[in-house]
């Protein structure tokens, strides 16, 4: 393989650095909505509904319009489109708090990244070699994170200043938003020939699960058992507040969190492109079931801190791994189909997750529902474990 071939292209680049400002953009925003709500009326259950139903708009949408990127032979396009609603929805949540409208600009917000996913990642994807996936989707999420980690940086700096004033956090994630939008612009068009440029019929948001190989099912089956126990990361913060933390250490927490996840999501892509991704997932779903256990019981700063920073690793040796297997399995020109149907089943999934996390911890407690996602997930590392799934 040439130094060519291996190397990191400009369109990765782009696409890494606008995806660091859409999340500073998102997550300046993420670990103060759980508190935002609550402080709006919302319960921890509708909380979770809400989380739920985004991420099952979000998740739906990207096999529908991943398919729509495929066939159509454009990418550009959805990138473009889904970054912008993505941009300017946060900063729509600053006009009212009437829960319709929160729902309305969470669900924009999500839809957007619908829009864009299956395409963003058919573009990796094609800007990649066999042997470097990992590493590719490794880097990408690497910026990916490092945004989601300035983002609550800056929410903490300005909460300092001016507690409480949630509201100008969503006008200031106006900015980097529309960085990002902008940042599209630089990317360069490489169009496909095209099969169909009409758009498809909306039987194929999932179409793409009969149509794949029986290794794809049988890996993403895999990954849709973990999602249905995944629930959102609003719980692990909401733990934080549980437990009776300030809302300056449960930024904190995240922003660790982040940076954990930032520095190895990369070095981690690169080991599993070398020792197995198959091995590095099943690694963090290991850490995930030792994270969930031990935040039952977890109470001092110190233990939250080793937490967290070990819930990043989690992260990293499954979210781009996860990406950069199923790309392995499938051609580049089914990749925004493969992947957006993957998303779509997996964001129903989360959908339960979250649903049914947060009506556990309504009915029995904090502590019987992260026992519970611990247990289950060990469960689904017997699986990877006893399945003759290899790459």
């Amino acid at each position: 393989m040439s130094a060519r071939k291996s190397a990191i292209t400009r369109t990765v680049w782009i696409l890494s650095i606008v995806s660091l400002f859409t999340d500073v953009a998102s997550e300046m925003l993420y670990p103060i909505m759980p508190v935002y709500l609550q402080k709006i009326g919302f319960s921890v259950a509708l909380i979770g509904l809400l989380e739920g139903f985004a991420e099952a708009t979000a998740g739906l949408s990207k096999g529908y319009f991943g398919r729509w990127s495929d066939s159509s032979g454009k990418r550009l396009p959805f990138v473009q489109l889904g970054y912008l609603l993505s941009g300017i929805s946060k900063p729509l949540l600053a006009v009212s708090i009437i829960p319709i409208w929160v729902f309305l600009c969470r669900t924009m917000d999500r839809f957007g990244k619908g829009i864009r996913t299956g395409a963003r990642d058919a573009l990796l994807s094609a800007e990649a070699t066999q042997e470097n996936k990992g590493a590719i989707f490794g880097l990408h999420r690497s910026f990916d994170t490092l945004g989601a980690a300035i983002g609550p940086t800056i929410a903490l700096i300005y909460l300092y200043v001016h507690p409480e004033a949630y509201i100008h956090l969503f006008l200031i994630s106006l900015i980097p938003g529309l960085l990002a939008v902008l940042g599209t612009r630089l990317i360069a068009k490489k169009e496909t020939p095209s099969t169909n440029p009409k758009p498809p019929s909306w039987q194929h948001i999932i179409s793409y699960w009969k149509d794949g190989s029986s290794q794809y099912r049988k890996i993403v089956l895999g990954f849709l058992l973990f999602a249905l126990i995944n629930s959102s990361d609003v719980f692990l913060l909401l733990r934080c507040k549980d437990v009776g933390f300030s809302d300056t250490y449960m930024i904190g927490m995240f922003i660790l969190y982040n940076l954990v996840y930032a520095l190895t999501s990369y070095p981690l892509g690169k080991v599993a492109d070398q020792f197995g991704l198959k091995r590095v997932f099943i690694l963090g779903l290991a850490v995930f079931s030792f994270v969930y256990l031990a935040s039952a019981f977890v109470e001092t700063t110190v233990q939250f801190g080793v937490i967290f920073a070990v819930y990043g690793v989690y992260s990293a040796a499954t979210y781009g791994i996860s990406k950069a297997w199923i790309s392995k399995l499938v051609p580049n020109s089914e990749t925004g189909a493969a992947m957006g149907t993957y998303a779509g089943l997996q964001s129903v999934c989360a959908m339960l997750a979250s649903t049914w996390a947060g009506f556990v911890w309504y009915q029995w407690g904090a502590q019987a529902m992260f026992i519970a996602t611990s247990l289950l997930a060990l469960g689904v590392v017997g699986y990877f474990l006893f399945n003759r799934t290899n790459t």
